[in-house]
């Protein structure tokens, strides 16, 4: 405990120790905040001082900078006025020689004038006279040309009157053979007609006996017929295309079912890279038992999954009427590739 004299009454009073590191921090911060704000009022002043003697430093070095340029002002004013003077000088002395010119080239060109007008009065003149003597010249070619002219005309109808006799002689003549062409033309459209009308009939017979063939023919026979194309076409490019592939029937049907062809291609090392289930189906449409191509595709990719193959291929064989013999390729890529 700490016993405190108050200055203003002079009672003792006591204190524990909080409270008076308490007051003895406020009398701490009350000085150093009156020491800080006497600092920072001397820095001020310092400034304001600084600043005032920088301003009249910069003052003097303009003043003295601007009686610099005041006197080369003046210098190359007087310059600019001496030579002022002398062009004015210049100016009157070349407009002198130029009026003598100008008064010169006048009396030339009034000269000039005078001597233009007297010619071209003697060549009007002349004009006038040359123009009576072409318009005579002329007036009497125009009636010779009148004259020939006229006899022209005259031939000219006479030649008229002939060629119209020919022309008409010519013209019934063309008239009998555009008669005679227009015949040979029905004649020929007719042939022509009768010709392609067969054809057509040719054509509609034969379509017939597509028909009656594509009816008659098993899907079974057509599928065998594939699967023998396929594999002379394969074997045709083995050498070439596939030297390490392997393209044979699938004849393990354990599973219940299974493909028509296999193939599979190694790398050099043996190393199978690529490995397809193939199936050949025909596309009949008149067979009682027909199926889409998509109800193959179920069974197909089983097989496929079966035979550990990567890829399945449904071959298909389209009998169309306009090409019969003709083959459709259409490949699936795997359900579950």
């Amino acid at each position: 405990m700490h016993e405190i004299m108050c200055p203003h009454c002079g009672k003792a009073f006591k204190i524990d120790e909080a409270g008076y590191a308490q007051i003895l921090k406020q009398v701490r911060d009350g000085e150093f905040e009156q020491q800080l704000h006497e600092r920072l009022e001397l820095a001020e002043q310092d400034k304001r001082t600084a600043v005032e003697l920088a301003r009249a430093r910069v003052v003097a070095e303009m003043n003295q900078a601007t009686a610099g340029k005041d006197a080369e002002i003046q210098r190359l004013s007087a310059q600019i006025d001496a030579a002022e003077v002398a062009r004015k000088l210049a100016v009157n002395e070349a407009l002198g020689e130029v009026a003598k010119e100008r008064d010169a080239l006048a009396n030339e060109l009034e000269q000039l004038r005078r001597d233009q007008q007297s010619s071209q009065q003697l060549a009007e003149a002349r004009l006038v006279n040359e123009l009576q003597k072409n318009a005579a010249a002329r007036d009497a070619e125009i009636q010779s040309l009148r004259a020939e002219l006229e006899a022209g005309r005259l031939a000219q109808q006479l030649a008229v009157a002939e060629a119209l006799g020919s022309v008409e002689k010519e013209r019934d003549q063309l008239k009998h053979g555009l008669a005679q062409a227009e015949l040979e033309k029905r004649l020929a459209e007719q042939s022509l007609k009768d010709k392609y009308e067969t054809q057509l009939k040719d054509r509609d017979d034969a379509i017939e006996r597509l028909k009656d063939l594509k009816a008659r023919l098993s899907t079974k026979m057509v599928g065998e017929t594939l699967e023998q194309h396929c594999e002379i076409e394969f074997n045709r490019i083995r050498a070439m295309a596939f030297p390490r592939a392997y393209f044979e029937k699938d004849n393990d049907a354990r599973s219940g079912s299974k493909g028509d062809y296999i193939f599979r291609d190694t790398d050099e090392g043996g190393t199978e890279i690529i490995s397809i289930m193939f199936e050949m189906k025909n596309e009949n449409d008149e067979t009682a038992t027909k199926k889409k191509n998509e109800d193959f595709l179920k069974e197909l990719d089983k097989d496929r999954i079966e035979k550990k193959c990567e890829y399945a291929v449904l071959v298909l064989s389209l009998i169309h009427i306009s090409e019969p013999t003709r083959l459709r390729y259409v490949s699936r890529m795997p359900s579950s590739a």
